[in-house]
């Protein structure tokens, strides 16, 4: 990075952190990271129903919508960790397989690039990692 890229960046961090003072004092020590371990992966019946049955009864059922949401997620890069791993969680539990959810994120390459689609399949690989860990 050059250093005109630098202050560029530094800048717009800095006015980022007195918007969040203005608007919200306790969003300046707001940290996404680790977020996404604070909201549990949803059971498969209520994700088809919140996410298949409400909103689109005779459209995509819930594995289709959240492969379709970690498509968008993987485009928009790592500002979306976060949704991303939850994403991939609910994926697998509402039936993605592995290979369907990277083949998703593969498909973005093409969309995102190459780096978003890198990141999205490190992020991917963490959450399968997870999965084994507790056993699922």
């Amino acid at each position: 990075m050059t250093e005109a890229w630098t202050r560029i960046m530094q800048t717009m961090l800095e006015q980022s952190q007195q918007m969040a003072r203005a608007f919200n004092p306790a969003l300046e020590t707001f940290r996404v990271k680790g977020f996404e371990d604070m909201i549990p992966t949803l059971s498969k019946d209520f994700m088809e129903m919140a996410f298949g049955r409400t909103f689109n009864r005779e459209g995509l059922d819930a594995k289709t919508r959240l492969l379709v949401t970690i498509a968008a997620l993987t485009v928009l890069g790592a500002q979306a960790e976060p949704q991303l791993k939850l994403s991939i969680r609910h994926a697998l539990e509402a039936g993605a397989t592995r290979r369907e959810i990277a083949e998703t994120i593969y498909q973005m390459s093409m969309f995102g690039g190459l780096p978003a689609m890198q990141r999205a399949l490190e992020i991917a690989q963490e959450v399968f990692g997870q999965n084994e860990e507790k056993g699922a």
